[in-house]
């Protein structure tokens, strides 16, 4: 048997669990439902999966819109790299919305299995393939594992293997549509792991990391390299509701050694700065929704769905954490780089 397949099933979770937030009004996505299978006959998920689904999202898109305009701000196109990006719709939402002129190249990685799939769904998809150009822009390789257009680039990796022998090509392998390299050190590039790190070691996750801040480090920019990083991901395992979901994860044959170490924000802020970044944040889903999350958006939400386990919800959101780190090379005087991360909402 696969001993992948168990962790590539999670994928399908996680878009389901969207498509029913959307369909529930937590979240507009009209993309989502192009890369789920069979989406009209998927269940919906319990309030408590949507609005978790909610805060997740709205945390990771504000850091994101952040990032895009601060890009903007200072007439440098920004590059997003989404690493185990699975169904993730953000490229087409990016490219739809207001801010699509600050993003110069987006990314996404993951196991060929998933990368096939998706480049199957977005030649199938006419709503997902016009939006990366004509057909003649955009470009199937390596078997059909791997699709690139001007803007995007879907490719197969197994992250666990060493960055510097699977990745080094983003940087110096010209692009079939571009024919410049995929990525540059030069622009301001925010990566995305959104539940992903779980899955890997502390060791392999720290390496791929490592490797990215080498890359900025080395930037030729005038202001130096610039390199964000957002990690959604479960942690603080130790407790008695926490060992109940690794015991759940592991009657699916699924194992979450890169979460198991993280016992508290502090130690996901450390690896950020363990592994070169400048700055680090992180914060529970829980004070998140409670100190974050837009108040008019927080009383929309409220009044979609009956939720009468408030108790339960406010465990389960203590067990997922946001993080983000901020790594500068050379940052100019007066840059606003640094104020970069979720604000709290005026009261």
């Amino acid at each position: 048997m696969d001993p992948d397949a168990s962790i590539r099933s999670t994928d399908n979770d996680a878009a389901v669990a969207r498509l029913s937030a959307v369909q529930k009004r937590y979240l507009d996505d009209p993309f989502i439902k192009h890369l789920v299978p069979r989406a009209h006959l998927q269940p919906l998920r319990p309030p408590l999966i949507n609005i978790g689904t909610f805060v997740r999202s709205y945390a990771i898109d504000d850091l994101t819109t952040q990032w895009l305009e601060e890009s903007g701000k200072l007439n440098q196109p920004c590059q997003i790299v989404s690493l185990g990006s699975g169904s993730d719709t953000r490229f087409w939402r990016i490219a739809t919305g207001p801010l699509k002129e600050n993003l110069a190249t987006y990314v996404e990685i993951d196991f060929p299995e998933i990368t096939t799939k998706k480049a199957m769904a977005i030649r199938k998809s006419r709503e997902l393939s016009s939006v990366l150009g004509t057909p003649a822009d955009v470009t199937l390789s390596q078997g059909s594992t791997a699709l690139h257009a001007p803007k995007y680039h879907l490719l197969p990796n197994d992250l666990r293997l060493p960055p510097a022998e699977t990745m080094e090509h983003l940087f110096t392998t010209l692009s079939p549509s571009t024919e410049t390299p995929i990525l540059s050190s030069s622009l301001p590039t925010l990566l995305i792991f959104e539940c992903v790190l779980a899955y890997i070691s502390p060791e392999i996750s720290s390496r791929l990391l490592e490797w990215f801040v080498a890359q900025f480090s080395k930037s030729s920019a005038p202001s130096g390299g610039v390199l964000g990083c957002v990690v959604y991901e479960m942690f603080g395992l130790a407790d008695t509701f926490g060992r109940v979901m690794v015991n759940n994860l592991k009657t699916r044959n699924i194992s979450i050694p890169g979460a198991e170490p993280f016992l508290t924000l502090d130690s996901l802020s450390q690896r950020f700065v363990s592994s070169g970044f400048t700055a680090a944040h992180a914060l529970t889903l829980r004070e998140i929704r409670k100190t974050y999350v837009d108040r008019a958006e927080l009383e929309r939400i409220s009044t979609l769905e009956l939720l009468d386990e408030m108790e339960e919800l406010d465990l389960v959101l203590d067990h997922y954490a946001i993080s983000w780190g901020l790594f500068l090379s050379n940052p100019p005087h007066g840059s606003s780089w640094p104020h970069w991360g979720l604000k709290k909402r005026q009261k």
